[in-house]
């Protein structure tokens, strides 16, 4: 885990700022270049999890070209096709619908899914529709070919019920997520590892998945909950590690960040949380949006 400094940031914002992005995605390139150059002919799977909005979708694709470009052939699939309708979605004790939960999760459609890969080279892959809560009634053809592999990314992806029953000599797993924090020069965490991934959650959803600010603020305590019972216990299953922190990203984010947080009003039950996030901006300076280079895995939160 590392750790970064206000001050650091802030300098490096003021005084060399194109290099300071240029820096965070060339040390995060290589690292997604070093993991695709260990993917043996032998791996027909590679499973990616992560907490939420660590960034495994765009990893995901990312890896895929890093294979095409040595010659063989990739494809990705999204556990998050694989959720059950809306109405079949187990609840919280609260009696919101538990998505971080891994029965939410088509379990036996997972399975025949893999098998079909595994054993058949091909297989028909769902598609859900998160706007209107439902998986699409169509479907798309995978197939592998000799050499090929396919990248599946998901919170649950390193759950064992996930690969039950199949030969996982053909598989390779994967953790992925925000592994650093940022700290005043006192030490004092200014921003968590969890409070980084929340800020990239509530832009994202709030452009991508219809949800308000307030939803997602008001759901992220059951996030946390899901989190540590149904993925950090299995993140010593990955055989590889990846930290998707991007230093200059609390500058990007603030602008959008503070106006979004800003939303939120003092009678809500989440203002504590939106205040204190807000807050945390104060002291960072701003990166423009225009800054972000095309193909940064940031792109995925805005």
């Amino acid at each position: 885990m590392a750790y970064f400094t206000l001050n650091d940031i802030n300098e490096n914002v003021e005084s060399n700022m194109e290099s300071f992005i240029n820096d965070a995605e060339s040390r995060f390139e290589s690292s997604v270049t070093e993991l695709a150059d260990r993917f043996t002919s032998d791996c027909d799977i590679v499973l990616l999890a992560g907490p939420s909005s660590s960034g495994k979708t765009t990893t995901a694709g990312k890896i895929a070209q890093k294979i095409k470009n040595s010659g063989r052939n990739a494809y990705t699939l999204s556990l998050d096709d694989y959720y059950r309708n809306a109405a079949d979605i187990p609840l919280t004790e609260k009696g919101l619908k538990d998505f971080e939960n891994v029965s939410a999760l088509d379990i036996d459609l997972i399975h025949r899914t893999f098998s079909d890969l595994i054993e058949k080279r091909t297989a028909q892959v769902p598609e859900f529709d998160f706007v209107s809560g439902t998986r699409k009634l169509e479907t798309k053809r995978v197939e592998l070919k000799k050499d090929d592999l396919i990248i599946v990314e998901g919170i649950h992806a390193l759950n064992p019920i996930i690969t039950k029953g199949l030969d996982e000599s053909h598989i390779t797993k994967v953790y992925i997520s925000v592994s650093s924090r940022v700290t005043d020069d006192s030490g004092r965490v200014v921003f968590s590892k969890r409070n980084l991934r929340l800020v990239r959650r509530m832009i994202r959803d709030y452009h991508y998945r219809n949800t308000s600010v307030e939803k997602t603020l008001s759901q992220w305590q059951e996030v946390l909950k899901g989190e540590d019972k149904y993925i950090f216990p299995f993140e010593r299953n990955a055989s590889f590690r990846i930290d998707s922190f991007h230093p200059y990203e609390p500058c990007l984010f603030k602008s959008e960040a503070v106006e979004l947080l800003g939303t939120v009003g003092e009678d809500s039950g989440v203002y504590p949380i939106a205040s204190e996030l807000k807050n945390s901006f104060s002291e960072l300076d701003t990166i423009d949006m225009s800054k972000l280079p095309a193909d940064s895995l940031l792109r995925e939160f805005v």
